[in-house]
């Protein structure tokens, strides 16, 4: 059985193939990142990240993201397995909360044992190679012990390596979370004044969480070293998935060596259920590297308002979840790597990033289209600079002009407040609704939310030229091309739109 599950976990067919991928979800990534004295970037190893979104029978949903390291086989293992355990009929609208929670323990507890099966044949050579290689081995030639010892990293590579998984389970409409490790779930609600209430959904299984200090201390384990070495074998999680190093040779590592039993698990913490009913908003699954990246650049006070921000102003934007994700993903890639190359004072935290993964889900949450979310206008977005002397603000705006349909004027916002309406006038440039998404966080020396972001324009005003007029603070023409393209019929009798 060991050989067959290793073969299959070789082969690259998947065990959810035929299952149904659920179309109200997006997905965006970025591979890792490290970057040189002059900005440029390099990746450092493959993408180690997975994650899995399936639709099942009876109003069942499947999420999970998964966060690699030192190889992505147990990430790519994990999402696949974890998926037969939970979506090939274990699983129905009849289950109460403890049947899905009982559910969920025993499909990680399978997915651990499964893929150690994966990897028996493999711990066994290389315990035979270790044992062949015993100190001055006179039949062992020098061309035989270096095959031998090239062998034995090749097994070592093979069974290496971990995964922290967050697993989110909808049905009958309520939400259940899985979580081993450090990736992060947000739920968003969107109430009808138009703000987000944001929840964090459990804590990560980190080397500064107290509860898993405590549950680490009661096994005999100093927890203060723990603390303030901050990591176990490499890693700051407390729980992982694989990492047979730490699991099955615990007691020869320094840090958990008087530990009475296995002191690294995999078993989840359950959260749940949420009930959905009502809820109109959408659900963020994170791997550890994105929250890593925004944290490292704007530090960890507002980095959960920052990415819902992100999504929502996103939202608006596309008509694709895929589009949005990839999107959002990019935008932290670009603040991580804006702050370094800025020489600020976080720089020195923002030399490399791992791979970032972002699942959202969408709660009865409407993408922009003609008629979306503004019920009646369409977003145009506009392109606002900032001042460079602003060298400790942290505040990212997205812009965007909400033009109102014919006899129609909305505020039409999730997550801004209107600071300007009015109606098109034929012949003129339309005056717009303005919606100004601003998340903030607050740095050592300094705040950005005190509106100087369009105050300050740099140690000079702006000159006027020899006709009177000074350089556009703004820049409208993505606005007016795509005002243009969708009224091309009235610019004909109207003369058209923009400056004149």
């Amino acid at each position: 059985m060991a050989a067959q599950r290793r073969t299959y976990m070789q082969s690259h067919q998947s065990w959810t193939d035929d299952l149904p991928l659920c179309q109200m979800c997006g997905v965006g990534s970025a591979p890792n990142c490290v970057y040189s004295s002059d900005g440029k970037g390099t990746q450092s190893h493959p993408n180690e990240d997975a994650h899995l979104r399936f639709r099942g029978e009876d109003g069942l949903f499947l999420y999970g993201v998964f966060n690699g390291y030192d190889g992505s086989r147990v990430a790519s293992f994990a999402s696949q397995c974890l998926t037969a355990e939970l979506l090939l009929g274990q699983v129905n609208s009849s289950h109460t909360d403890n049947d899905v929670r009982r559910i969920l323990t025993q499909a990680f507890d399978v997915v651990e044992k499964s893929y150690f099966e994966t990897i028996d044949d493999a711990l066994a050579e290389k315990a035979h190679l270790s044992n062949y290689l015993v100190p001055h081995n006179e039949n062992v030639s020098f061309h035989q012990n270096q095959k031998v010892q090239e062998r034995l990293k090749e097994l070592e590579q093979e069974v290496s390596g971990g995964a922290t998984a967050v697993v989110a389970l909808i049905l009958n409409n309520k939400l259940y979370i899985a979580n081993v490790g450090t990736n992060r779930v947000l739920l968003c609600k969107s109430s009808s004044d138009g703000q987000n209430q944001v929840l964090q959904i459990g804590r990560p299984h980190s080397t500064d969480n107290e509860d898993e200090l405590q549950r680490l201390a009661a096994l005999g384990v100093d927890s203060a070293r723990i603390r303030q070495a901050g990591q176990i074998a490499g890693q700051s999680c407390t729980r992982r998935l694989g990492d047979y190093r730490v699991k099955f040779n615990y007691n020869e590592i320094d840090l958990l060596s008087v530990a009475k039993s296995k002191p690294i698990i995999a078993e989840p913490e359950i959260y749940g259920s949420q009930s959905l009913d009502g809820v109109t908003g959408f659900l963020v699954l994170m791997s550890e590297g994105l929250i890593n990246a925004l944290e490292s650049a704007h530090g960890p006070e507002q980095a959960n308002q920052e990415i819902v921000a992100m999504v929502a102003a996103e939202l608006a934007q596309h008509t694709s979840l895929e589009a949005v994700a990839q999107s959002v993903v990019e935008r932290v890639k670009r603040l991580h790597h804006d702050v370094f190359v800025s020489g600020r004072q976080r720089a020195t935290y923002c030399s490399r990033h791992e791979d970032m993964t972002l699942l959202i889900r969408t709660l009865n949450y409407p993408l922009a289209d003609a008629l979306t979310p503004t019920q009646g206008g369409r977003i145009y977005p506009v392109s606002v600079p900032y001042s460079s002397n602003q060298s400790t603000s942290k505040t990212s705006v997205t812009l965007s002009l909400v033009m109102p349909s014919p006899g129609t004027l909305t505020n039409g916002t999730n997550t801004a407040s209107t600071l300007e309406e009015g109606t098109p006038t034929p012949g003129q440039s339309p005056t717009a609704t303005l919606q100004s998404t601003n998340t903030q966080t607050q740095s050592s020396s300094s705040s950005s939310g005190d509106g100087s972001l369009f105050r300050q324009r740099g140690s000079q005003a702006a000159q006027p030229d020899e006709t009177g007029r000074v350089p556009p603070y703004v820049d409208f023409s993505q606005f007016y091309r795509l005002w243009g393209s969708d009224h091309s019929d009235s610019q004909s009798t109207q003369g058209g739109l923009g400056p004149q």
